[in-house]
């Protein structure tokens, strides 16, 4: 197969496991309040240690500043973001993730466990030892891809988890 088969055929495939298997609901662990998908999301792309900024959280995704004020608001409300002016330009707004905002972020994932175990209950334990080796090769192949690069004010949480992670064993460094 050429490598615009395999293109096509993961972006054909990666949905279809993300559809069957994304969490439904988000939950705070400690008061189980339900927290929406879009505020999830934002919790997702802010850290608890080092700021981002307003405009550049609503420029990576997509929507106005307005629009990710509004949805930012909600989350500093219930605890979930700290909001700070910047101390170099008073303009710009900086959003840290609050110790609960952490703490939703951290124990949350993307997919549901549940749904990922129904579905690899579905294959025979050769196919899928062979489908999750497949799977952590193209997450590996994705750090490396985004290790170290800065989008929109954004420090990518995967190649932060690269460059603190032990050197992987592949083929090139062999």
């Amino acid at each position: 197969m050429s490598l615009g088969d395999d293109v096509r055929d993961v972006l054909e495939w990666y949905p279809r496991v993300f559809m069957a298997c994304h969490t439904r609901h988000v939950r705070d662990p400690h008061s189980e309040r339900v927290i929406s998908a879009r505020q999830a999301g934002i919790l997702d792309h802010l850290d608890d240690a080092e700021p981002t900024t307003l405009g550049g959280l609503a420029r990576h995704m997509g929507v106005t500043p307005a629009t990710m004020s509004l949805a930012v608001e909600r989350l500093v409300r219930d605890g979930y973001v700290r909001r700070r002016r910047d101390r170099a330009d008073a303009r710009r707004v900086e959003l840290t993730l609050s110790e609960a905002g952490a703490r939703v972020r951290d124990a949350n994932s993307v997919l549901d466990a549940e749904r990922v175990r129904l579905m690899l209950k579905q294959l025979a334990p050769r196919d899928r030892a062979v489908g999750v080796r497949g799977l952590a090769l193209l997450g590996q192949a994705a750090q490396r891809v985004v290790h170290g690069k800065r989008l929109y004010g954004l420090q990518d949480r995967a190649g932060e988890a690269a460059s603190r992670a032990r050197p992987q064993h592949t083929e090139e460094a062999s």
